[in-house]
C-alpha cells in the first residue's frame, strides 16, 4: 500500500448522471493554497504550525523525508457517490503528507478527517479509546477531533468472529465474539488494533436531485494506536482505497451503491478529486492492472520510457501510489532515467541543499525560464503516460526562485509512481476490468466525456489559488459534535468551520504527493 495520507476537507458536490446514482470529492494537499489559505483564516500565519515555506529545500525534504519514512509491511453496481460532506480532499503538512477527507458515521453522525489511502485496505477511526493521538494540538491548527463510541449510536452494530471480513477468527474465543484487527505498518512502529463494528457511512448521490445515502459499512473501532498514528500522520483515522474486500470502495461495490472503480483527480496545484463509482471515459488511455494475490496493490507494467528527445527500452512494474509524493524508482530504471534527464539539462547543477534527497538540482536565476527534458512513460499495451510535472523549483522564503531539482527518488526493489507524476492526471482505478485509466484534465471543470460527471457547486469547489513566482506552481502532495438530527445537511464542528473559511490567492508552490504504504 504504497501511499501518503494527506487530505482534508471534503465538500459536497453534485452532478448529472444518466440513469444512476453518484457520488464524489475534491482533493488537496496539505501545503496546498486552499489549506494555507484556510489557516491564515484560522489564525494561523504562514500556514499549519511549523509549515515549512512552500517550494523551499525544507518544504521537499519534509516530503521526502515522510515518503522514506513510510512504507507498510504488504510490499456492475450502481453509479457515482461522495461522502456526505463533500467531495474536496486537501493534503495537510502537518498531519504526515497525507490525503484527508472529512466523513461522517453513525447515528447521531460523528465527523472525522481521515486520511485517504489507496495502499491500505482497512477503514478505522478512532473510538473507546485505550491509546489514540490527542482531540486537540498544536499540530492541528484549529481542528478540535472527535471519537466514536458504539454505545452512543442507535445503528451501530458489532461484527462477530464468524463474519467472512474477520481476518482473526483464530484469536476468538467464539464465533459470537466481537472480531479484533491488528493492522501493522512499517512507519516508525505504526499500526492500530481493536474490534471491527458496523455502522452507517453517510454518503450523497451525484444526480439531477443529489439525496443522502446512509450505507452500512465495517470499519475499524481503534482502541490503540502507535507510532505515527498518535499525532504525526493519520490521527482522526484512515480510509482504505485497496483493492481487498474490506476496502471502502469493495464494500460499497458489494452492497450495490457504486459500480466497483473510482478515481482521483491531482489538480497542478493540489487540488484534487474522488468519485466513487466513477468508470472512467472512452477517451482515457489505460493499461492493465497486475494482479497479484500476495501484494494487491494497483500495479502496473511499464514497457518503455521517453526522456527529452531519448527512448529508453525500459521494463519494470511500478505501484501506483495516490499517496505518494515523489516518484521513487529502483535500478535499473532510475540511472536510466535519471542520467539521461540529466544529460539533456542545459542548466548548471547545483546541490542547492544537502537536506534534498535528489541526485539531480539544478541552479537558475530569478529571470530564468525553467525548460527541463520532457518525461512520459509507456505503459503495457502502448498507452503513454505523460509526466507533466517531473520537477520541483526550488524557492527562498521570499519565493525567489533558485533552482529545481529533477523529483525522483533511488529506491530498493519497489517502484513507486508518486502524485507528482499524476499531476495534472484524473486517475482511474478500475477494480471492476482491472485496469488503470488516465487522461489529462482540469479537476475544477467537469469532464464532460466522463460516462458519470462530476458537476461541483461553484461553492463546494474553492477558488484556484495564485500562481508562485514562476511557471512551475503543481502544488506538492473531529472535530464535530454529533449532530442532534438525522443528517439532511451535515453540519462539521466549528474547528472543521474556520478552516473552511478560504481565501483563495495564498501561492503554494509544487504538487507532489508522497510516496506511503500504511
Amino acid at each position: 500500500m504504497a501511499a501518503a495520507l494527506v487530505r482534508v476537507v471534503v465538500l459536497a458536490a453534485a452532478a448529472a448522471a444518466a440513469g444512476v446514482e453518484a457520488l464524489s470529492l475534491d482533493v488537496h494537499h496539505r501545503y496546498s493554497a486552499a489549506v494555507r489559505g484556510w489557516a491564515e483564516a484560522a489564525g494561523h500565519p504562514g500556514g499549519l504550525h511549523r509549515a515549512p515555506a512552500a517550494g523551499t529545500a525544507e518544504y521537499y525534504a519534509a516530503l521526502a523525508g515522510h515518503d522514506l519514512r513510510r512504507r507498510s509491511l504488504a510490499a456492475g453496481a450502481g453509479g457515482e457517490v461522495a461522502f456526505a460532506d463533500g467531495n474536496d480532499t486537501y493534503r495537510l503538512n502537518d498531519l504526515g503528507f497525507l490525503h484527508y477527507a472529512v466523513v461522517a458515521l453513525g447515528t447521531p453522525n460523528v465527523t472525522f478527517l481521515v486520511a485517504l489511502d489507496t495502499g491500505s485496505d482497512l477503514f478505522w477511526v478512532p473510538c473507546d479509546c485505550v491509546k489514540c493521538a490527542p482531540l486537540v494540538s498544536p499540530n492541528y491548527a484549529n481542528l478540535k477531533f472527535d471519537v466514536y463510541s458504539p454505545q452512543k449510536s442507535s445503528t451501530s452494530r458489532k461484527v462477530p468472529c464468524s463474519s467472512d471480513l474477520c481476518d482473526l477468527q483464530n484469536a476468538c474465543r467464539s464465533a459470537s465474539n466481537s472480531c479484533p484487527y491488528s493492522v501493522q505498518y512499517l512507519s516508525d512502529n505504526t499500526s492500530s488494533s481493536g474490534v471491527l463494528v458496523e455502522d452507517v457511512l453517510y454518503l450523497i448521490t451525484e444526480s439531477a436531485q443529489p439525496k443522502i445515502v446512509t450505507a452500512p459499512l465495517t470499519f475499524g473501532c481503534g482502541q490503540v494506536q502507535t507510532g505515527s498514528f498518535l499525532g504525526s500522520a493519520a490521527p482522526n483515522g484512515l480510509l482504505g482505497l485497496g483493492m481487498d474486500s474490506k476496502s471502502v470502495p469493495s464494500l460499497l461495490a458489494s452492497k450495490g451503491l457504486a459500480a466497483d472503480s473510482f478515481s482521483m483527480c491531482f489538480g497542478e496545484d493540489g487540488h484534487g478529486r474522488i468519485n466513487f463509482g466513477d468508470m472512467g471515459s472512452s477517451d482515457q488511455q489505460e493499461t492493465p492492472l497486475n494482479v497479484y494475490k500476495q501484494n494487491p496493490f494497483y500495479n502496473i507494467s511499464i514497457t518503455g520510457a521517453m526522456v527529452g528527445t531519448k527512448a529508453i527500452p525500459a521494463k519494470f512494474s511500478a505501484i501506483v501510489d495516490s499517496g505518494t509524493s515523489f516518484t521513487a524508482l529502483s535500478d535499473p530504471m532510475y540511472t536510466e532515467i535519471t542520467s539521461s534527464f540529466n544529460s539533456q539539462v542545459k542548466d548548471s547543477p547545483s546541490q542547492l541543499d544537502s537536506s534534498l534527497p535528489f541526485e539531480y538540482c539544478y541552479s537558475v536565476s530569478d529571470k530564468e525560464s525553467v525548460n527541463p527534458p520532457n518525461i512520459s512513460l509507456t505503459a503495457k499495451g502502448g498507452s503513454v503516460f505523460p509526466v507533466n510535472d517531473p520537477i520541483i523549483t526550488i524557492t527562498d522564503t521570499a519565493s525567489n526562485p533558485m533552482g529545481y531539482c529533477l523529483a525522483i527518488m533511488k529506491s530498493e526493489g519497489v517502484n513507486l509512481i508518486g502524485e507528482n507524476f499524476m499531476s495534472g492526471l484524473k486517475v482511474v482505478f478500475d477494480r471492476e476490468r482491472m485496469v488503470l485509466g488516465w487522461k489529462k484534465i482540469d479537476c475544477y471543470s467537469v469532464d464532460n466525456s466522463s460516462n458519470l460527471p462530476v458537476n461541483p457547486s461553484p461553492s463546494a469547489v474553492p477558488p484556484k489559488p495564485a500562481l508562485g513566482p514562476n511557471s512551475y506552481t503543481p502544488e506538492a502532495a473531529k472535530g464535530a459534535s454529533p449532530n442532534a438530527t438525522q443528517v439532511n445537511v451535515l453540519q462539521p464542528s466549528a474547528g472543521f468551520s474556520q478552516l473552511l473559511q478560504f481565501n483563495g490567492n495564498i501561492f503554494i508552490a509544487a504538487a507532489l504527493l508522497s510516496v506511503v504504504i500504511l
